[in-house]
């Protein structure tokens, strides 16, 4: 199978400026695999680094040494030494990013807010269909979600993701807020994903979510030095 993202030797230190440059080393010589189709579940305690690296594969945090390899249009990228343009590219075409939280534009409904990230074909419709598999009523559709529940902001952050259909795809706690009916659509959305050849990152501390989802997990374990 194609290899869609790697990390050779990832590193990443946090420095406490308010503590005298205090350096708290959060990853340490990460070596990740990832091909298409695949789900790897990050595992492992708190404070191992598991949100670290999910947001440092997207770029949002920059590496300290090491590789962020990800397949974009037919070549490789190094997102820890791309530039911001190369960064935003890959982001809009190739890599997809779930957060837990929903951050977006106040006072827009949630039809628009998820279709807007369509890449092709009739957005509204292909939200409107997300919607309703996420059991998001048709009458919120109009609605802006700021006054929505933690878990159904949830679910609208989840449409956004998965309305791309990007070829790779990081998923931080996707059914942190979600009862049972609903991180069972959610498992069936991402073997979906996963059927049509995503690659996928994810964290899950929901072990039965885990253990539906996973191909294999990746430990990861606390650096244990500050610098």
């Amino acid at each position: 199978m194609t290899v869609m993202l790697q990390t050779h030797g990832l590193a990443k230190t946090f420095t406490l400026h308010l503590r005298g440059g205090l350096g708290i080393p959060v990853l340490s010589n990460v070596d990740l695999s990832v091909s298409a189709g695949e789900c790897v579940v990050l595992s492992g305690p708190s404070g191992a680094g598991k949100t670290t690296l999910i947001r440092s594969l997207y770029g949002n945090y920059r590496a300290e040494s090491g590789q962020i390899l990800i397949r974009h249009r037919g070549e490789t990228i190094d997102i820890a030494s791309a530039d911001p343009r190369t960064i935003l590219a890959v982001r809009k075409e190739t890599l997809g990013y779930v957060s837990q939280f929903l951050r977006v534009v106040p006072r827009v409904a949630a039809i628009d807010i998820v279709a807007e990230q369509a890449r092709t074909g009739d957005g509204r419709e292909q939200a409107r269909a997300l919607l309703v598999r996420l059991n998001i009523p048709e009458r919120l559709h109009a609605i802006p979600p700021a006054t929505f529940s933690g878990g159904e902001q949830q679910r609208i952050n989840l449409a956004r993701g998965f309305i791309r259909n990007q070829p790779i795809l990081l998923l931080d706690e996707p059914t942190a807020s979600l009862d049972a009916e609903n991180r069972a659509v959610v498992i069936d959305m991402v073997r979906d994903a996963k059927a049509s050849g995503t690659a996928i990152v994810a964290i899950c501390h929901d072990a039965d979510v885990r253990d539906a989802i996973a191909d294999r997990l990746f430990t990861m374990t606390p650096c244990q030095e500050a610098a």
